[in-house]
């Protein structure tokens, strides 16, 4: 599969680095031990200077978004094993990407491929996209906003924090896009080693990557 990342968001300095894993059987608590082990593994007092998380919330800030209110994906989960709240287990798939970006703070993204159309394309939007995210109301997207889609016009994801419910991981999932997130300041290689992180797990309940990760 192609990811495309339009010249407008290029110019952002939005980087992707994916690839797409076959074969896989999801099921619940197969990461169990790397979970539990992340959850005494951090402290609050790194995250506010540690330059991934500054360099995720100075993108947010470009886009308008407020990153103490609304937090990177890595950084909120992150801040709650910090806490010494437990990581969600959702099902391994999901737990796989969540394990990677409380290691390396990098957003990753888990898309079911049978939910896909065509190859998704990130892009600003025009404004009245219809967006459907996960855990909330549907609602209308105002323009100028990074967003993937796929080629029926889909959007499956607000960059780099918010996906789609139609696209999600469920249990009867079986191949996915995986996509980790890339911004101004951040090392492309770390985003890349965050996503053959992922796939590495993925390996473990039966992942085959289709091809080696490339960046867009």
């Amino acid at each position: 599969m192609i990811v495309r990342v339009s010249k407008e968001c290029s110019e952002l300095g939005i980087f992707i680095a994916h690839t797409e894993v076959v074969n896989l059987t999801n099921g619940s608590l197969h990461f169990e031990e790397e979970m539990q082990k992340l959850e005494t593994s951090f402290d609050l007092e790194s995250l506010s200077v540690d330059p991934v998380v500054r360099a995720y919330r100075e993108f947010y800030w470009r886009l308008g978004i407020d990153p103490t209110k609304t937090r990177p994906s890595g950084e909120a989960l992150r801040r709650r094993v910090a806490r010494g709240s437990k990581l969600p287990r959702i099902n391994d798939i999901v737990d796989a990407g969540n394990i990677v970006s409380v290691k390396t703070l990098v957003p990753i993204g888990l898309y079911d491929l049978s939910k896909l159309v065509g190859s998704p394309t990130l892009v600003l939007s025009k404004g009245g996209e219809r967006f459907n995210p996960i855990g909330s109301k549907s609602e209308t997207l105002e323009s100028g906003i990074p967003i993937l889609q796929d080629e029926r016009g889909l959007v499956i994801h607000v960059y780099p924090h918010r996906d789609a419910l139609e696209s999600s991981v469920r249990n009867s999932t079986t191949s996915v896009l995986v996509i980790g997130a890339g911004v101004p300041r951040i090392e492309r290689k770390l985003v890349i080693n965050a996503v053959e992180m992922v796939c590495d797990l993925l390996k473990r309940i039966g992942g085959v990557k289709t091809h080696e990760i490339e960046v867009s």
